[in-house]
């Protein structure tokens, strides 16, 4: 393996550049990158980036840190070449005929991604000052949206190539340039390295810009560790050497060797865990590679025999791969002298992919291996395709958590809004989700969209990396079009269920309007049209004018309803007639109720109660005892003009016992919602005995009459429905 190129030493002249980054290659793909470092140099002359950096210089110390990265000449060649659509006429056509399709695509797409310099740019600002949730949010969205932007993942192993290039053109050039591009880096660009898996690339990006943005503290933690290098390294041969013989001894073939250090992460060691540098365990390492799992293991085993390990710092990434599909045994032990030593023991292929990631898919695909392991990376590379989880670079995971949902990356496009913020939707979302995404008042009132400048409809698709403007009215709503399918205006389910609620609102307003119509004209028709609204709905069991007018206009209360309760207001004011209770003498207790239809007692069909509801009784003529609720309505009316009737009743063998419960559930109408909903209360094993739906405005209104046992079955049945996707509400009556 070709280790990474610190420096770009130009004494050793363009044959030595040539030589170093034709390793590997045929002598086809060498001619060909001959021919593209003579294009580089013809095409740049003394052209000079904004950090000052001469292009041709840049571009060969990109395509050296590409060739480190063991990728294939198609990389390289983009790499030398980064910078020739600005510089070249009709580049990509020039691209595609000297050096093929695939190098053209990859310069194509390096370019497209310099639109998001900007962007990155100013989340790095952001970064530096006091915080906030919304700044890492986007921080963290741009580094996804780097991933899809384009679609062959070299590309963002070329742009973190040309970063780690900056960095050290930077080194001798302190300021406020080179600290943006440092803090952006340690943003941005090091968690994306982590994530791809290319340790090369993450430890030398977060060193040098942990240099430039904290002198002091690096130089600190270095002078530390010059101090003890001789010791250190003396301690370091000693246990090689111990480890040596004894794997040796076990008949395990191993390459054993001193692991570099890292000062970044030793600073984030001593940071993240509060420690001083002295207990820092990993600043004495080695690192073992055997050949196969099995061995990883025996190697384990003679290292945990040779010195005692240090309770809670083993990690099986073997067993249990990171995020980024790094593979290795971890563990801390101590000496008899109590020094520590951190030991990583992985086979050569954990290995390899460790340094490498995702780059090391083209070197097995380039050494003619493809055929043994191509299948296996191919599923790699597709499965880093959907970034499987960033929060472990993101401080406050709550605040992401709650703002970002994991995604996966062909699922989900990323679109900027006229002030460079970055959005998320989901893939195939139109402007109009967009504009719901950005502002549910702002999704009501929107009426035209412009995408990169141009007017498009509505319902125009998203792609990445486009800017979207909504042109909105003053004021106004949505159009039931919008919920059309078949028009493709919505696709966020979000979305969907703004405009139905606001659809649900329009109908509740007319209804309330139908309703205190009713009620009005029925006051009027009995001369009592200055009653209390409010307490006439108390009397009615209703908690408010509203509920009163609702339920009059849905037809869930009559007007002679209204009519007993409006008599009963104009008689004298006498106090509310005291209900006489009287027991049943069956056995010297209360009757028990146990259930729907049982012998002498039957549940009130106006209230239908069930357990644990407070129930009272009334004694009917010839149909036994109704049991109802103490606040039912009906049962209030009938017992004021008999009180004598009522009796006191409670709830008897509640284990076997089914209760006919009335269920409503308001929804937004749509093709299959009846199906959904039905299919929710068989899998809650629900009998349904009656089905009443009635829909109006675009809002489907539906009553369950259903058999429960209790309240605790009730709420678990209310709960699941309410998951059904479009519904607005759902109670019991």
């Amino acid at each position: 393996m070709v280790s990474v190129v610190h420096s770009l030493k130009q004494s050793n002249g363009e044959t030595d550049v040539l030589s170093q980054l034709c390793l590997g290659l045929s002598p086809e793909a060498s001619a060909n990158m001959a021919a593209a470092l003579d294009l580089a140099r013809e095409s740049y002359g003394d052209k000079l980036l904004g950090t000052d950096e001469p292009i041709l210089l840049h571009a060969q110390g990109m395509a050296l840190i590409v060739a480190s990265l063991d990728l294939d000449a198609d990389a390289r060649i983009a790499a030398l070449l980064f910078a020739t659509t600005d510089l070249v006429p009709d580049c990509n056509e020039r691209l595609k005929v000297g050096f093929g399709n695939t190098a053209a695509a990859l310069v194509a797409g390096l370019h497209r991604l310099g639109r998001l310099r900007p962007l990155t740019r100013a989340a790095a600002e952001g970064g530096a000052g006091e915080g906030a949730a919304e700044v890492k949010a986007q921080t963290e969205i741009l580094r996804k949206m780097l991933l899809a932007m384009v679609d062959d993942i070299r590309v963002v192993l070329l742009r973190l190539a040309s970063r780690v290039q900056t960095l050290r053109f930077l080194n001798d050039r302190p300021g406020i340039e080179r600290d943006e591009m440092a803090r952006e880096s340690l943003l941005i660009y090091a968690p994306l390295a982590n994530r791809l898996g290319i340790w090369h690339v993450k430890w030398e990006l977060e060193d040098l810009a942990f240099r430039y943005l904290e002198p002091g503290t690096y130089k600190r933690i270095a002078k530390m560790l010059d101090e003890k290098r001789r010791q250190r390294e003396s301690f370091i041969v000693e246990a090689v050497s111990r480890l040596q013989a004894e794997v040796s001894q076990a008949g395990v073939k191993a390459e054993i060797y001193g692991r570099p250090k890292h000062i970044y992460s030793i600073w984030n060691k001593m940071r993240g865990k509060d420690i001083d540098f002295e207990k820092v365990y990993d600043v004495r390492a080695v690192r073992i590679i055997v050949d196969d799992v099995k061995d990883c293991y025996t190697a384990l085993g003679i290292v945990h025999h040779l010195w005692q390990p240090i309770h809670g710092e083993f990690d099986d990434y073997i067993s249990h791969p990171k995020g980024n599909f790094y593979r290795s045994l971890h563990t801390a032990v101590e000496d008899e002298e109590g020094r520590s030593l951190e030991v990583q023991i992985r086979t050569r292929e954990m290995h390899d992919h460790a340094e490498l990631g995702v780059a090391a898919h083209w070197r097995y695909k380039e050494s003619g291996s493809s055929a043994k392991t191509g299948g296996a990376y191919e599923d790699k590379i597709s499965l880093l395709r959907q970034l499987l989880s960033w929060r472990d670079e993101i401080a406050d995971s709550a605040e992401w958590e709650r703002r970002f949902k994991r995604a996966a990356l062909d699922d989900v496009i990323y679109v900027l809004t006229p002030q460079d913020k970055v959005i998320d939707l989901p893939h195939g979302a139109t402007a109009l989700d967009f504009a719901y995404r950005l502002h549910t008042d702002l999704g009501h009132r929107c009426r035209g969209a412009k995408i990169d400048g141009h007017m498009v409809p509505l319902n125009t698709p998203l792609k990445n990396g486009q800017r979207v403007e909504v042109v909105a009215a003053k004021s106004g709503g949505p159009s039931r079009d919008w919920l059309n399918p078949n028009q493709s205006y919505l696709v966020t389910s979000h979305a969907r269920s703004k405009v139905r609620q606001w659809f649900a609102a329009q109908d509740k307003d007319e209804l309330l309007t139908q309703g205190r119509s009713l009620v009005t004209r029925e006051l009027q028709r009995e001369g009592q049209t200055q009653a209390n609204l409010d307490e006439l709905a108390s009397r009615l069991g209703l908690k408010s004018a509203e509920a009163m007018f609702v339920a009059a206009a849905r037809g869930e209360l009559g007007m002679r309803a209204i009519d007993t309760a409006l008599r009963g207001d104009v008689q004298p004011q006498e106090p509310e007639p005291e209900i006489q209770m009287r027991k049943s003498r069956v056995g010297g207790s209360r009757i028990l109720v146990a259930g729907v239809d049982k012998l002498l007692t039957q549940v009130g069909l106006c209230c239908k109660p069930m357990p644990p509801d407070a129930i009272i009784g009334f004694v009917t003529r010839g149909k036994g005892i109704s049991i109802h609720r103490v606040d039912c309505v009906n049962f209030r009316n009938m017992v004021a003009r008999n009180p004598e009737r009522a009796i006191s009743v409670e709830w008897g063998d509640k284990s076997t016992a089914v209760y006919s419960v009335d269920l409503l559930v308001d929804a937004g109408d749509r093709q299959g919602l009846l199906r959904d909903i039905s299919d929710v209360l068989s899998r809650e094993k629900i009998n349904v005995t009656a089905v009443k739906t009635q829909s109006k405005a675009g809002v489907a209104h539906m009553s369950f009459t259903v058999e429960l046992s209790g309240t605790e079955a009730l709420q678990k049945a209310l709960s699941a429905l309410r998951e059904v996707p479009g519904v607005i509400g759902a109670q019991r009556r």
